[in-house]
């Protein structure tokens, strides 16, 4: 987890959460969290706040911190709204600095920003599954893309200074990657399990690694497969092949990406 230079304006939803973090964890009575069943943490229980250091400071592997967040959640769905706070605390370095990055370059939604990255960590905290692995990335991409969605949103309002008068459709590829994912695949540039590979694991919640133990593969091939199949549909938009109509048998001689 990393902080950030971003200067914050006061009553945003992530320098609340900080406010009511400090309360939690303040003496005389700080909430604790219990690392005595974690290998590799220390053998004792720890105020949150001294967690959060620990975790910051780079020493715990992602098997360690995985762990962690299994804990905290459990505790934020179980246990009460203050290990919610404590576990939102916990991560708030980390969503800080999510956030002052997505909201780069659109200052005036930054905190509408804030509110989104916290709101999608705290769905995903709340509701994702706790057994695969990696699920600190898993909270911070749900976080991300929740953000991310306020600035896309930005980037559909806002109208070019030379539009032209009158309507007209926009140039094809446009909309949802998933829609320039299903053209490749429907022209034959890509096979369907490699255009969903892609979406699941670029746009979606799913992990190479939860995946390939699906597939009885190695995570390196399924990578490999995504990079193969993401550099023919980079080179297809370079070219315009995925621009104009669809025609399936204009490509029924491509060698496919899987």
């Amino acid at each position: 987890m990393a902080t950030t230079t971003r200067t914050r304006t006061a009553g945003t939803a992530l320098t609340t959460a900080e406010k009511a973090f400090e309360l939690l964890t303040c003496e005389p009575a700080p909430l604790v969290f219990d690392a005595r069943p974690i290998p590799g943490l220390p053998d004792t229980t720890m105020p949150l706040d001294e967690l959060r250091k620990l975790l910051l400071c780079g020493r715990c592997d992602s098997d360690i911190t995985d762990e962690v967040w299994r804990q905290l959640a459990h505790h934020a769905r179980w246990r009460g709204p203050a290990w919610v706070v404590g576990a939102i605390g916990v991560a708030l370095p980390a969503l800080t600095h999510l956030a002052a990055r997505i909201s780069r370059g659109y200052a005036r939604h930054a905190d509408d920003v804030d509110s989104e990255v916290l709101a999608g960590f705290l769905h995903a905290l709340r509701t994702a599954d706790l057994a695969p692995p990696r699920l600190w990335l898993r909270l911070c991409w749900a976080a991300w893309r929740a953000g991310a969605t306020v600035v896309k949103a930005d980037d559909r309002e806002e109208l070019p200074l030379d539009l032209p008068s009158g309507s007209r459709s926009p140039r094809v590829p446009y909309g949802h990657p998933d829609l320039l994912l299903g053209r490749a695949a429907a022209v034959g540039l890509i096979t369907a399990d490699a255009a969903e590979l892609i979406s699941a694991t670029r746009f979606g919640d799913a992990l190479i690694e939860h995946l390939a133990a699906e597939q009885g593969v190695t995570a390196s091939v399924l990578r490999m497969r995504r990079r193969r199949a993401e550099r023919v549909v980079a080179a297809a938009v370079t070219r315009g092949d995925l621009s104009g109509p669809i025609c399936s048998s204009s490509r029924g001689d491509a060698t496919l990406a899987a």
